[in-house]
């Protein structure tokens, strides 16, 4: 029998009890994959991380990232949840994370911990406004224009409400699985609502309970490609409050740049240290 260390952080949150929770294990080498499937599930975030050494040395950590369905190629909160957690143990104010969808690159800051999404904004289609509003018991009418999908390396589908929807919405497993179904999306529906404010402030909702995840309280790779999918000039800061009728309200910082590849695009924020411990297997 063997133990594996782990930690919980609280990510996109100045305060415990806040923003995202994230189980990382540091030291993953020897778990199999029934192993990390089965702790990803025991622990019930939206996601946990799995920390194993690098392929190519010239990076930090390879980084396997696991929600209740599965393993995800790209994902925002682990990323930043994950770097904070090795920097400090590390003593490392700068990190090259290997996953499935690229190289994801971490800097510490004063504000938190921060990543570059690993691809350029790759927009993949639009979907009915009727299609998506069904989804969370919504009228089409609530629907700003047409849902756009989209990617920075996960994709995701985003749909902008007006302002009194958002707090309306009420996911339906049996609409996202038609809905799933009828797009040719296997267990892939995963769907960001915003409502724009002033000054580039956004409030979110993510849910994707074919996933396993009813509701998100941050999640940072949706949040990234809607900072790509807004960018009207060459640079744009912006700030998202998600979480919020969950109770555990987040703050996510972005930034969406316009160079040579495409549209790319940042996201960050703070963390809070939970919990710590071991598992024996």
């Amino acid at each position: 029998m063997t133990d594996y260390r782990f930690v919980t952080v609280d990510v996109f949150t100045d305060r415990r009890f806040g923003g995202n929770p994230l189980a990382v294990f540091p030291e993953a080498e020897g778990l199999s994959d029934a192993d990390i499937l089965s702790l990803t599930r025991e622990f019930n975030y939206s996601e946990s991380t799995f920390v194993l050494p690098p392929q190519d040395p010239a990076n930090d950590a390879r980084v396997r990232i696991f929600c209740p369905g599965g393993e995800m190629p790209f994902a925002g909160h682990p990323m930043v949840g994950t770097g904070h957690v090795l920097a400090k143990q590390r003593g490392k104010s700068e990190l090259r994370f290997e996953v499935p969808a690229g190289i994801v690159k971490v800097a510490i800051r004063p504000q938190g911990a921060f990543i570059d999404a690993p691809k350029p904004l790759q927009i993949l289609g639009n979907l009915p406004a009727a299609d998506v509003a069904a989804c969370v018991g919504l009228e089409p009418a609530d629907v700003i224009g047409d849902a756009v999908e989209a990617s920075v390396g996960i994709d995701f589908i985003f749909a902008e409400l007006k302002s009194d929807a958002l707090s309306r919405a009420r996911p339906d497993l049996g609409a996202f699985r038609r809905a799933a179904d009828k797009h040719g999306k296997d267990e892939r529906f995963d769907i960001l609502f915003y409502v724009r404010e002033s000054g580039n402030k956004i409030r979110a909702r993510m849910f994707a309970p074919l996933q396993g995840i009813v509701e998100d309280p941050a999640t940072g790779s949706a949040n990234a490609v809607l900072a790509a999918l807004l960018l009207e000039g060459d640079c744009a800061d912006f700030t998202v409050s998600q979480g919020v009728e969950m109770g555990r309200p987040s703050l996510l910082h972005l930034t969406a740049k316009r160079g040579a590849d495409g549209v790319r695009s940042t996201v960050g924020g703070g963390c809070v240290p939970m919990f710590e411990g071991r598992v024996t297997l």
